[in-house]
């Protein structure tokens, strides 16, 4: 797998939580100069106080990615501040969980602005840059629901859907012109992020990820490794694989499964959803961080990604046991 050279300035939109902000800290602990998009201004000073302490460069700009007009200023910003733009990482979003019936249109076109558009005023801003030079990576922050949808989560899986046809249809755009600069997807299994404590839900119950869970450190491992490697996809975590690969096979299958098991796996019995916010307009200051509520229930490994990103080494086990097998058998016989 070809390497790209070490990146020095990165831009992370949704960066003062959860998969975002891990992320800045990944690539700031690797000696990479963050740039942090979010709305939130108070809480893009905390996120850059964390990432500071690594030792780099930190800039911090509120902005509304589904503001075409603000991105770009943006972008212009980073570059006049820090430096030509090496990673565009493509990661703000808001959901919402409910039917699709009880969605008032206004939300859905605001989760679609958001989760959809801002990854493409976000690609656009970055190529822009990039291409003069003809060097970049740009990283979307998918997920498998952008090959396998769920009930409660509509527009969400719409817009995942959405950045996967716009991204393949940039890539092949890139292909024609030649050019050097790389765009790939790493579709994220269930995290343990601030998502499931402030998203607009409209439920009986306190929204809640479906096992198996992963901690958000194990999506910034991946964006980093993504960032750092001419791979067109990364699927991280066995969930996601089964997933996309079963939906490859046996659609019809799982849109039955996920009638009957997919409402249930996303509510928390425990909890009423009336005691939680919404970001979905406005940002939720108090509960920016890495982390959820799922601490207990979420794996920090993901040995899946490590054999994924290690292809080599694992078909060289693979060859290694399959010679020791062989061999034993022929001993005993």
């Amino acid at each position: 797998m070809t390497s790209i050279r070490k990146p020095k300035t990165v831009v992370i939109t949704g960066a003062t939580a959860g998969v975002g902000r891990a992320a800045a800290l990944e690539f700031a602990r690797h000696g990479a100069d963050v740039a942090l998009l979010a709305r939130d201004a108070d809480a893009l000073q905390d996120t850059a106080q964390e990432v500071r302490a690594a030792g780099v460069r930190v800039l911090s700009i509120p902005v509304d990615v589904s503001d075409a007009d603000a991105v770009e200023a943006a972008a212009g910003s980073i570059e006049s501040r820090l430096g030509p733009i090496d990673v565009w990482v493509n990661n703000a979003m808001v959901t919402a969980f409910a039917p699709i019936g009880k969605l008032p249109h206004e939300d859905f076109a605001r989760i679609t602005d958001v989760t959809y558009h801002g990854f493409v005023w976000g690609t656009m801003a970055a190529l822009k840059r990039m291409t003069r030079r003809d060097h970049g990576v740009i990283v979307q922050v998918g997920s498998a629901l952008a090959y396998r949808s769920i009930p409660l989560q509509a527009a969400y899986c719409g817009a995942k859907h959405a950045i996967r046809g716009f991204t393949d249809a940039l890539r092949c755009e890139l292909h024609h012109r030649k050019s050097h600069v790389h765009v790939t997807m790493v579709q994220m299994p269930a995290l343990n992020t601030p998502q499931f404590d402030w998203a607009e839900n409209r439920m009986q119950h306190a929204a809640r990820p479906v096992a198996p869970i992963f901690q958000p450190e194990v999506a910034a491992r991946a964006i980093f490794w993504a960032a750092t490697h001419r791979r067109r996809e990364v699927w991280v975590g066995v969930s996601s694989i089964k997933a996309i690969v079963a939906n490859q096979w046996v659609p019809g299958l799982l849109d039955r499964y996920l009638g009957r098991k997919g409402v249930d796996a996303q509510q928390d019995a425990q909890m009423a959803s009336a005691t939680q916010p919404s970001n979905l307009w406005k940002p939720v200051s108090e509960l920016h961080r890495v982390h959820g509520r799922f601490d207990a229930q979420a794996s920090s490994s993901n040995p899946a990604f490590w054999l994924d990103t290690h292809r080599g080494l694992a078909a060289l086990g693979v060859a290694a046991l399959t010679t020791l097998f062989v061999g034993v058998i022929r001993r005993r016989t």
